[in-house]
């Protein structure tokens, strides 16, 4: 019989519990659990209902056991920057507040008067997003200085799953690096940035490599379940694991890991943090094995995402791929990356303001504002390529897309004509598969990543675009 390990993949919008096992070389996978997530309205704040997530959690666990496959190991991954902070007796002190909160706006203004930007990024390396972890910290010191003065740990959301499950504390070193107060160069917390933020150096705890074994089941869990398996830290940032998952072994790889969001970039051994890398406001996120990945983050499906909704769901992306199609010669174009595309009230008004603003014509129709955003996006992708090659002083030869927005074939088709490179689109299930690549290393399977990626290759369906 085969043993099973199961990857919880936790997204903004959903999770799933996905069983992964290996036969003749070839990975398999078995989504058996699925739920939903969101972020919850509290007045004015937006929150992670945490409690909700874990019971999804164990109730995915509990469906191994009516299975009968129960797992050896598991492991955890979700989006980054968001984290819980708990008191000495591991309850959790102050609200879970999700990024799309407004609380930041304006800090990271007053961050820079305190370390100035570019030495800010000549530490870290980091994209400024006005949600980076540093930013939330630095709010919540001024707006709930007692919630800090209380709490004994900060945890990023998967090493707090993690917690709950085994009562271990420990910090997994890739979602730690999306918090902005990682030296790039050392993979450790930069003490002097927390000394001078006023951040309480006590909560940091040492990040540890993914493969690190966290801990089993607390007894009164295992009791409920009705088994025991280790729980691993993986690349629990899911663009680490993501990223893991691209089917190439050569040494320069660009992908794009495309979801809610798009992350565009490429994997090195070391850090990139020059004044170019600054100005094109690339990130430098921890990856598997140390490697570095060198991104920028874009804003991804989610604006076509929040067209749908306000559409009542009542159009597949199918449905809005084709209309898009019929109003291709619809030329306006928006900058996908503008904060203002974040979280706005309504994402068809806040498009029209954006083009009414630099002097483009407003859409008509549903096709229109479907065009404005596909191609804004695959420009946006061309963009970054031109940057990436510019600062890297290297060429990519195709663009490898990941995640579940490689089933845009549209997308796809419009990004190969946009950058002028072969797309090589999939695994869709690249956050998930990275999550077992890593637990599936860990325990043997693979030799490392190299192998492991081998097997990717030969094991999901992998399409190819050719610029048109």
């Amino acid at each position: 019989m085969s043993e099973y390990y199961l990857a919880v993949d936790i997204g903004a919008s959903s999770g799933r519990h996905i069983l992964g096992s290996v036969e003749n070389g070839k990975i398999l996978l078995e989504e058996i659990y699925r739920f939903e997530n969101g972020m919850t309205h509290e007045g004015s704040s937006l929150l992670w209902d945490t409690e909700h997530l874990f019971s999804e959690i164990v109730n995915g666990l509990k469906k191994c056991r009516e299975l009968g496959k129960i797992p050896v190991s598991m492991g955890i991954d979700t989006w980054g920057v968001d984290y819980v902070l708990i008191d000495e007796k591991g309850d959790t002190v102050g609200k879970t507040y999700g990024y799309r909160d407004h609380r930041t706006d304006g800090f990271p203004g007053k961050v820079y008067g305190i370390i100035p930007e570019e030495e800010l990024y000549s530490h870290t390396g980091t994209q400024k997003q006005v949600f980076n972890t540093i930013f939330q910290l630095a709010a919540l010191k001024e707006q709930e200085p007692e919630v800090l003065d209380r709490a004994k740990a900060l945890l990023m959301m998967p090493d707090y799953f993690g917690f709950r499950l085994t009562g271990v504390r420990k910090q997994e070193y890739t979602n730690a690096t999306t918090s902005g107060l990682i030296n790039a160069k050392t993979n450790d917390w930069d003490g002097d940035l927390i000394e001078r933020l006023g951040f309480p150096g006590e909560i940091f705890l040492p990040p540890e490599k993914p493969g690190t074994i966290l801990g089993s089941l607390r007894k009164e869990l295992r009791d409920e379940i009705g088994f025991d398996c280790r729980v691993m830290m993986i690349g629990s940032h899911d663009t680490a694991s993501a990223v893991m998952s691209v089917p190439s072994t050569a040494e320069d790889t660009l992908y794009i890991s495309s979801g809610t969001w798009s992350l565009m970039g490429v994997e090195n051994q070391v850090s990139v943090t020059t004044k170019e890398a600054q100005r094109a406001n690339f990130t430098n996120e921890g990856g598997y094995d140390y490697r570095y990945r060198f991104l920028k983050n874009i804003m991804g499906l989610w604006m076509i995402q929040s067209v749908r909704h306000e559409l009542n769901d009542s159009l597949s992306f199918a449905e809005l791929c084709s209309m898009a199609e019929e109003e291709k010669a619809f030329s306006s174009r928006v900058r996908v990356d503008d904060e203002r595309f974040l979280s706005p009230d309504n994402m068809q008004e806040e498009i029209r303001k954006a083009l009414r603003e630099s002097g483009q014509a407003e859409p008509e129709n549903t096709g229109q504002m479907a065009t404005v955003i596909y191609q804004s996006l695959a420009e946006a992708y061309a963009g970054t390529l031109k940057e990436i090659e510019e600062i890297t002083g290297k060429k990519y030869e195709a663009v490898n897309i990941i995640g579940g927005g490689s089933k845009a074939e549209y997308l796809n088709q419009l990004t190969a004509n946009a950058c002028g490179r072969k797309v090589i689109a999939g695994p869709t299930e690249g956050t998930a598969i990275g999550n077992l690549m890593a637990q599936m290393i860990g325990a043997g399977v693979f030799k490392g990543l190299r192998d492991a990626r081998e097997a990717v290759s030969a094991s999901f369906e992998i399409k190819e675009f050719l610029p048109q």
